[in-house]
């Protein structure tokens, strides 16, 4: 999810690590992006604005007024199901602030470095806490999570909202901000250890205790036994048709059936069976590979070089923070020599040596949050990708479970997982030995988008004869597939989308919707564009991103075919209205660069914003809508003209959205991305995410206190710290929407 752009070796979502022929998708958008004002209005459109940990009111031209005292929350009346909006939209804003509609309040409630232990102390936010205390504080980069209600006897409810556990993701660290003066690196290498066990810490899942009061405040239950952080260096087991296989034996495990931890965990999702299941994504860009190492492999042909560099895995890779190059006081501790993935051993199957490492991350990893000391597990069934959010399609008994999946980086595919068990309603609260039973065995799908608006599920087994037969790659069995699932997207002739991130599916109506970021120029020519990409403009390349969506043939989640529209562009709400809004976005709803996507229980989508073609009129935003359904709307002609370069296609869009069903709810700080979103089971405590406000602090601006945001404290010269909040109404309503 995030650019990551401090970051090269890590930022695969914006690169193309595809050269297969597959036909390209998306609605290729290219930004206008003009300088715009703020919203101007009445008090319909008057925000509540978080500075720091404290709150001020004010309308759109920032009148002060006093924050409102909390109020005890009431019974949830019973009332009919008709879905409205019930906030005025927020205004556009590049204020180091957190906004929210007037009438809502947001408490900072889990931030970096917040213990999750007594034992230790409150985090100074100066750098000064030694590395291996981030094994029980929050970590950096928060993302996505879920809440889980709970019993009192420590037991899953789905309807529980006053007690519960919140499993959330730490993706990625803000390196700059984390050390007392930035990392210590001499002649490109890492001379403090702790420094790197402390970046390593911040990285992965945690899984901590919440409470919520009668006035509606929420509080972390420092104290609770389920407390627990999950990092790189937590033991995990391998599960699935690749456990056990060559793919996966390394030093530290030459059975191949276990590994050592998770990184860049993007996405989230959870199953019918009451467990969390975290995306690992940008994971490939952590791995050094020394020059040369092609040749050692065996060159250009042999299969792992073959998969390494379709992963993005290039010889010379030095590996974002250098990681391999710190030195362990214990000579047989391999916490930082994993991370060198260089063929240096004399074994046939890499058990002697860390070249399958990179093997060994790209999953989506199950974790049972109300079992403190049980083993997380990696389901190899479901692919090794650049996995984002990671959705199911309500279980049907006797129907397989089916889960949706994107691979967030330019040019990647969108996957669907079809278990083999069928599903038996007495699972429901079964726990991650559940999981076994669907998770371990299935059919993946890659997704292939026709310009009629059609399309189908391609098949991802050695018994499809574009994979048996594929020239680019000989697979040799099913763990081959799960390894190396790019390679066999390529095979069958999968559509090539741009930054396929979060996917949900709509609880009305099955419905599956997908968040596609953005692509550049290079991808998306104006004659690149057709039915399935219908806009280039600009200088071309799709800035402002977009959001598609399909139906399963028969409202039949395992179903092979499918139809597709385009749900919203993103654009500009100045932008021409006939080939570039097409949506028909005004100053309240107009958004760039979907990432996150959400539905919760009611059906509202919630969409959120990871930018950087907007950024010059607005930080990074949550919007709220009402959606219809797949075809909705009808077809649509686009003329695309840059230069001399002019062509009209035809696409298929939803129904036009209205201020009514989409307007924008929140907006973040500086150099924010919004990500990450669940939801109390009464709808009346909203969490959501506020990932690396202030990325852009350079060392030299931190020491000097002049740091690029200084959310959540607000005061001068405060570090920028990644939080999760919580979002209420004054009044103790149900949050974002009513029913009518």
């Amino acid at each position: 999810m995030t650019d990551e752009s401090n970051l090269p070796a890590s930022d695969h979502n914006d690169i193309s690590l595809n050269d297969s022929p597959n036909p390209a998708f998306d609605s290729v958008l290219r930004g206008f992006l003009s300088r715009r004002g703020l919203l101007k209005g009445g008090a319909g459109t008057a925000a509540t604005l978080i500075m720091g940990g404290g709150m001020i009111g004010c309308s759109n031209d920032d009148d002060s007024v006093p924050a409102p005292t909390p109020t005890p929350l009431g019974p949830v009346p019973t009332l009919p199901t008709t879905l409205q909006l019930n906030f005025d939209p927020v205004a556009k804003s590049l204020a180091d602030v957190l906004t929210v509609p007037i009438g809502y309040t947001a408490q900072v409630l889990y931030a970096l470095g917040d213990p999750l232990s007594v034992s230790l102390p409150d985090y100074a936010n100066n750098g000064s806490e030694p590395g291996t205390s981030f094994a029980l504080r929050a970590g950096d980069h928060h993302d996505g999570m879920q809440f889980f209600g709970m019993t009192n006897g420590g037991l899953y409810s789905p309807t529980i909202s006053t007690r519960g556990l919140i499993c959330i993701n730490h993706e990625n660290i803000t390196q700059n901000c984390l050390h007392g003066a930035g990392p210590t690196v001499v002649a490109g290498v890492r001379t403090v250890a702790d420094e790197v066990v402390k970046e390593i810490n911040a990285h992965g899942v945690a899984i901590y205790e919440v409470t919520r009061a009668d006035t509606g405040v929420v509080s972390v239950v420092r104290a609770s036994t389920y407390n627990r952080r999950i990092t790189p260096n937590t033991p995990m087991a391998i599960t699935g048709p690749a456990a056990g296989s060559s793919y996966l034996r390394t030093l530290n495990s030459p059975n191949g059936l276990t590994s050592r931890g998770t990184i860049n965990n993007c996405g989230s999702g959870y199953t019918p069976w009451g467990t969390f299941v975290t995306s690992e994504e940008n994971w490939a860009g952590y791995f050094k590979r020394s020059a040369g190492d092609d040749v050692t492999r065996g060159g250009d042909n042999a299969k792992s070089v073959k998969s390494l560099k379709r992963y993005g895995i290039t010889q010379g890779a030095g590996g974002s923070y250098a990681w391999s190059t710190a030195v362990a006081s214990d000579p047989t501790d391999r916490t930082f020599s994993r991370w060198n993935s260089t063929q240096s051993g004399i074994s046939t199957d890499g058990s002697d040596d860390f070249r399958n490492e990179p093997n060994s991350f790209g999953y989506v990893v199950e974790i049972n949050p109300f079992d403190p000391v049980s083993i997380p597990k990696k389901r190899t069934a479901l692919g090794r990708i650049a996995h984002e959010a990671t959705t199911y399609r309500a279980a049907v008994e006797g129907r397989p479970v089916v889960f949706y999946m994107g691979d967030d980086s330019r040019g990647e595919y969108f996957y669907k997982y079809v278990s083999s068990a069928l599903w038996v309603d007495a699972d429901a609260f079964g726990g991650s030995a559940v999981g076994d039973k669907y998770l371990n065995a299935g059919t993946l799908y890659a997704a292939k988008f026709n310009a009629d608006g059609s399309g189908e599920w391609l098949p991802l087994t050695l018994s499809n004869p574009a994979i048996a037969g594929y020239a680019g790659y000989a697979f040799s069995d099913p763990a081959d597939i799960c390894v190396n699932t790019r390679l066999a997207g390529d095979a069958v002739g999968a559509t090539k989308m741009d930054r396929p991130e979060w996917a949900d599916v709509n609880p009305k109506n099955g419905d599956v919707y997908l968040t596609l970021t953005n692509n550049n120029a290079a991808l998306r020519p104006v004659a690149g564009t057709d039915g399935s990409n219908p806009r280039a403009y600009g200088s071309g390349g799709n800035a402002n991103g977009h959001i598609i969506r399909l139906r399963e043939t028969g409202g039949d989640a395992a179903a092979t075919t499918f139809r597709w529209d385009i749900y919203l562009f993103g654009s500009p709400a100045t932008a021409d209205a006939t080939n570039i809004n097409v949506s028909g976005l005004t100053h309240a709803n107009d958004f760039s660069s979907p990432d996150g996507l959400w539905f919760d229980p009611r059906g509202v989508c919630w969409i959120q914003t990871d930018d950087g073609a907007y950024t010059g009129t607005t930080n990074c935003m949550m919007l709220a809508a009402i959606p219809g359904n797949v075809g909705d709307g009808g077809a649509r002609q686009i003329t695309n003209t840059i230069g001399a370069a002019t062509k009209t296609v035809t696409t298929y869009v939803a129904a036009a959205s209205t201020e009514a069903n989409l307007r924008r709810f929140l907006v973040g700080p500086k150099g924010c991305e919004i990500t990450g979103i669940t939801i109390t089971p009464d709808m009346r405590t909203l969490f959501v995410n506020i990932q690396h406000p202030g990325e852009g602090t350079t060392v030299a601006n931190m020491i000097a206190g002049n740091p690029e945001s200084t959310w959540p404290a607000g005061t001068a010269g405060s570090r920028p710290r990644s939080a999760t909040v919580v979002i209420r109404k004054d009044d103790g309503g149900t949050v974002g929407s009513r029913l009518v």
